[in-house]
């Protein structure tokens, strides 16, 4: 679909994630896939069904951002939000681009594309760890009684720790819009966004009550180390971490 252009940048609050979740202790992962995506985007389903092959691989910190920019052609987004929309026009400025699309893949906060080729995506990602853009920094998380427990490991450099929580299935049966009569699987669905603190090179140790982690039917959540821009805009991720629900699927 076409781009459009918009001046338009929300700022972002904070939500939760189920009251069951385990990290996925041991794995480093090799990056972080943001994918913006929207139920009214005709060329959208493929990019979904890619983003869930790299779900599934479990190495990856992939979210899915719902936009709301295309409600307006017959089918409104029901994971859509404009905080999602605010943080897809703000990458777009810290890329130095003059608008967005959909399906796009950001990766690592630093590069992106076409998100319907996971092959390519993790392609694009290999070649960025290679060039020394990757992923440097260690993140863990983990819940332990009534806290959620957040490390952040020794660096170059500052950054925020921003936590994203997430729905991990979601399927909708979309009604109205170029994909009516499409029953589409949604994975790790954003529905909040939430900075937390800020790193400046030293070890970090974050706490924060496991109550946060109880309401609005989410069940996942990722720590982004992630670098801002001059304007606060969301760029360079340093590291990252994700807790998702016992189950699994």
């Amino acid at each position: 679909m076409t781009s459009i252009v918009f001046a338009r940048y929300a700022l972002v609050c904070m939500t939760v994630i189920g009251t069951s979740a385990q990290a996925q202790d041991g794995v480093r992962p090799r990056g972080v896939v943001e994918l913006f995506t929207s139920q009214g985007c005709s060329s959208c389903p493929p990019a979904d069904e890619a983003f869930e092959k790299l779900v599934k691989t479990g190495d990856l910190v992939a979210l899915a951002y719902h936009v709301d920019y295309w409600n307006y052609i017959g089918w409104n987004d029901t994971l859509a939000t404009p905080e999602n929309t605010g943080r897809q026009y703000a990458y777009a400025r810290s890329l130095g681009r003059s608008g967005v699309y959909t399906p796009q893949v950001v990766l690592n906060g630093r590069d992106h594309l076409k998100g319907t080729d996971a092959d390519e995506v993790v392609h694009k990602l290999n070649r960025m760890e290679q060039q020394g853009l990757g992923l440097s920094v260690p993140v863990k998380a983990a819940r332990k009684s009534e806290e959620l427990e957040i490390t952040v490991g020794k660096g170059e450099g500052k950054a925020d720790v921003v936590i994203v929580y997430f729905r991990r299935k979601e399927i909708v049966d979309v009604l109205k819009g170029e994909n009516v009569g499409k029953k589409v699987a949604y994975w790790n669905s954003v529905t909040d966004v939430q900075t937390v603190g800020m790193w400046e090179g030293s070890e970090l140790h974050l706490v924060l009550p496991a109550k946060v982690m109880a309401k609005d039917g989410n069940d996942g959540c990722a720590v982004l180390l992630q670098t801002s821009g001059t304007e606060g805009e969301p760029s360079a991720i340093l590291g990252a971490t994700m807790i998702i629900g016992n189950d699994g699927t």
